[in-house]
This record gives structure tokens, sequence and C-alpha cells, in this order.
């Protein structure tokens, strides 16, 4: 509780174009002590929201009426003025099939709609601490369905690959098939702090915001397959 008195107060903006949803959100996270700067009923409004009241973390639905929850995505991580405001997508089924075009715009995660109050407080907390929100199952079933690609694979616009070494490409190998922190420590045999300390490295030498944009440019480089094991470094 110390840690949370010494916090900075996060800040909130929710986008859905139902009120019902905006309301019963807001007040979960208002009865946390979290602040909603705003509400806005479709990505317009969400993006005006943000760059009026410069928020830590956005709740964003993807279906919205005048512009989307990913074009709006998309104007809001792009904008430099916005470096801190991190994107977390709402969506009514967990597979949408517009979720993975959402974390390639550069969104930090997803939650269905049906989240329980805690579990949507502790994930605004969690991004907004800078991590990524995607349970390693999801991770895997999301990127299985929609990371393959008919086309071959094609570098992203980031870092190189050849930038990272051996043992930072097979910590990358074993994060794009899902793997926590926790279980890519266990199956490297290092600490969690030393994992902590290699994926941190990763996404700087490759100038990727989080482990989600990690994930999706392991998939699009070819490092890793859609439904293959993550081989030897």
């Amino acid at each position: 509780m110390a840690d949370r008195v010494n916090e900075p107060a996060l800040r909130a903006v929710i986008a859905d174009d139902q009120a019902l949803v905006r309301t019963g959100f807001g007040m979960i996270l208002a009865a946390d002590g979290i602040e909603v700067t705003a509400e806005a009923a479709d990505g317009a409004e969400a993006v005006a929201a943000v760059r009026r009241t410069r928020p830590d973390v956005v709740l964003m639905d993807i279906r919205m009426p005048n512009m989307d929850g990913i074009e709006a995505t998309r104007h809001i991580l792009g904008d430099a003025g916005l470096a801190g405001t991190r994107v977390v997508i709402l969506t009514t089924y967990d597979l949408d099939h517009y979720v993975y075009a959402a974390l390639t715009a550069g969104a930090s995660g997803f939650l269905l709609k049906d989240v329980t109050p805690e579990h949507l407080v502790a994930a605004v907390r969690l991004v907004r601490s800078g991590d990524a929100l995607l349970a390693p199952a999801i991770t895997r079933r999301l990127i299985e369905r929609f990371a393959h690609r008919e086309e071959a694979p094609t570098p992203g616009v980031h870092g190189d690959l050849s930038e990272l070494t051996p043992r930072e490409l097979e910590v990358l190998r074993l994060l794009a098939t899902g793997l926590s922190n926790a279980e890519l420590a266990d199956r490297l045999f290092l600490s969690p702090t030393t994992v902590k300390t290699h994926v941190g490295r990763i996404l700087s030498k490759l100038g990727l915001r989080d482990r989600v944009q990690a994930v999706v440019l392991a998939y699009e480089t070819g490092l890793i397959s859609p439904g293959g094991p993550a081989g030897p470094a």
C-alpha cells in the first residue's frame, strides 16, 4: 500500500460507443482511485480526449462509429507528444479478427468486455507500469490464428535482429511462443531478474514499446513461425 501512496495518480480515458460500458468501467476504476479524465463514444472523440487530457492508459473499443479503435490507436501512438500513453483494446471476443491489427498498431494488449473488476484494475495498473497485457495462452492463440502470412515474412520497421546476442535471440524466440518471464526463467535456468534484463535489452535494441511488439516482430520477421516450436538460437 505504501508503494501505491507514493505513485502518481493513474489517469485513464475510456472509449466505447456503449454508454453503459463507459459508465461501468468508469465506476470500477474510480473506486480504485484511478481518475477517468474523459470518456469517448467514437475513435475521433478518443483521439481528441487523449490529446486534451494526456492520460496514462486508454481503454479502447475496436468497433466504434466515425473512426474505429484501430485507427484511433494509430493516431494516438503515432503522436510523439503522447509517448507516455498506452492503449489497451477492449473486445467482445477473445479472438476478434481486429485484435492482431490493433496490436501491430502498437496497443499494449487487450481485454474482454466481460473482464472482472479486479482484473480490469490490475490490467490498467500493469500497462501503466510499462508491461504488456497478453496472457501466454492468449498470445499463442492470437498469433497462431492471425500472424500467418501467405507472402514471405518481411523485416519489421524496427531494429535489425542481428543486433541481438545469441542469448537475446533465444529469449525472443521463447517469448514469442507466449512464455511469461517466470516460464522463461525456468526454461533457460536463469533468475527472473536476469530474464527481465534480457527482455529490456531486446526492446531497447529493437526500438520496441513492449513485449507485445516483440512478439509481433518475431513472427513478422520469420524468427518463429505460427504453430511452430521455438527453435534453437
